[in-house]
Order: C-alpha cells, then structure tokens, then sequence
C-alpha cells in the first residue's frame, strides 16, 4: 500500500478567495486611491495591480502554455536574474498605464481563475518550472512552487490594501500560509552564519495568525526542527503588520531592530532581520 504524502503547505484552495478579494477590494477604489503611493516605492496601487495581471499572463503562458517570451541572456548570478525580473516587471507596468483600472480589474477576474485551475493541473511532488530561489532552492517541488505564488499574490495584494487602508488579509487562513511559506528563508539566511554545532534560533510571529519557526546548527547546514529540550541561543519575536514589510523589503533591518524583541544572542537573531522571501 502507498503511503501518502502530505503537502507541507496547502495553498491551492486559498488563490479563489484571495482573488474574490482582490476583485472586491479593486472594483470599491475611487480614482484617488488607485493613485495612491503603496510601499513599494516606484509603484501605486494601479501598477501594483497591473503587476498582478501579469502574474497570470505569464504563469499562465509558461506554465500552461510553455511559451517563454523573453528569455534571460547573461544571467551568472542571483542578482543578474533579479534585475531581469525587475527590468521585465517595470516594463510591463509602464506599458500599462494606457490601460483603465476597470480593464485591469475585469482581465484579473477573468486570468486568476485560469489560473488557480491551471495550478491544480500540477503534480504536487513533482519538480517546479522555476525553483524558490531564496530560500536556496535550485530546485522546488510544484507545492513549494504553488505555495510562492500565493505569497505573491497574498504581498501584493496587502501592498494595496496597506496603501488604501482597507484590511481583509490578517486572518489566520490567510496570514499563517503566507508566513509559513516567507519562513521557509529561514535557514538559508543563516546558511553563512558559523555557530556551535546544535545552535538554536527561533524566530516566533506574534499573536495567534502567526506561528513559531526552529533552526538548529548542524555540521554543513541549518535546519528546520520541530521539537527541541536545550534553549534557543537566540529567540526574534515580531508582529504580523512588521513581518510581512520586513520580510518583502517593505522595512529594513535597521528599522524593524526598534520594532522586534530580542532575546538572548542579538548579534545571532539579527541575522534574521535579513530574510528576503521575495527576488528582490
């Protein structure tokens, strides 16, 4: 009999509901506040949106369709595939500003089922089309894949909402898989870091829409556990509405160190403040 394997984070059945939210949160703005300046320092709410359209178009022409478009030349590096993106994103978004806010809403509504459904389509265990590169991954499963998606659309979505100050995201349905997903950076932000074999960090997002996240230091690496009996060398506790701006660049280290609790080793827990679950 075949065991059965558990996907570690279930995102699937939430890209229906975030997209229900989204095209009610877009359909309510008044032309002020698609104008708004979001977080995101180069991009209002409109080219937040827009950047949303084109996550479906281009999940859904590369992975559906297997048509790449344009194909990254000269990329030896995590930050020459950044800057790629980067350049690909703000010529998207500058091409769109001849595009109304009620074209953008109805082309969302009509490509975020397509692709919730394609995203069904994929094998869970099986490799993904592009690997979670910062988490270290250079290669993921389609659940870690999927999983990615969703804190796309969950970060952008909030980057909206945080510009026009109507929440809807800060539920524990919604919150904790995007957190849980942003958390699987954690051990790969220390991959560097020289600590005592055993060494342990926790990182603990507050209130009950966060969680509590483990690494332990072992002879080549850092990784996850679930139990331990020794004390953590270093405790980061943070909250929900710091965490997701820490984590997606929104708030830097510097910053969010008067915003964290620290407890024990702080030269150790602030390594944490570095993780970027973003390419960015």
């Amino acid at each position: 009999m075949k065991s059965i394997q558990i996907i570690p984070i279930q995102t699937l059945h939430l890209f229906p509901v975030l997209d229900d939210l989204l095209i009610e949160l877009l359909t309510s703005l008044i032309d002020e506040e698609w104008n708004a300046q979001t977080v995101a320092k180069k991009w209002k709410v409109k080219d937040i949106a827009s950047h949303l359209l084109d996550g479906n178009l281009r999940g859904l022409s590369i992975s559906r369709d297997h048509f790449f478009g344009e194909k990254p030349e000269n990329i030896n590096s995590y930050e020459d595939l950044v800057d790629f993106l980067n350049q690909l994103n703000m010529s998207w978004t500058n091409a769109t500003k001849r595009v109304s806010p009620a074209v953008i809403t109805n082309l969302l509504e009509i490509t975020g089922k397509q692709y919730s459904d394609h995203l069904q389509t994929l094998h869970p265990f099986e490799n993904a089309i592009f690997s979670v590169a910062w988490a270290g991954e250079e290669t993921s499963l389609n659940w870690f894949h999927i999983a990615r998606e969703y804190t796309e659309k969950f970060l952008h979505q909030q980057q909206i909402r945080n510009a026009v100050g109507k929440q809807a995201l800060f539920t524990k349905a919604l919150f904790y898989p995007f957190i849980h997903t942003f958390m699987q950076a954690l051990p790969n932000v220390y991959k560097n870091t020289s600590a005592k074999e055993g060494t342990i960090v926790t990182l603990i997002v507050n209130t009950e829409i966060g969680g509590q996240w483990t690494i332990i230091k072992e002879k080549d690496n850092w990784k996850f556990i679930e139990s331990f009996d020794t004390e953590p060398s270093a405790i980061i506790k943070i909250n929900p509405d710091d965490a997701w701006l820490l984590f997606s660049k929104g708030m830097t280290p510097n910053d969010a160190k008067e915003k964290v609790k620290i407890i024990g080793d702080q030269k150790l827990a602030e390594i944490a403040l570095n993780i970027v679950a973003v390419m960015a």
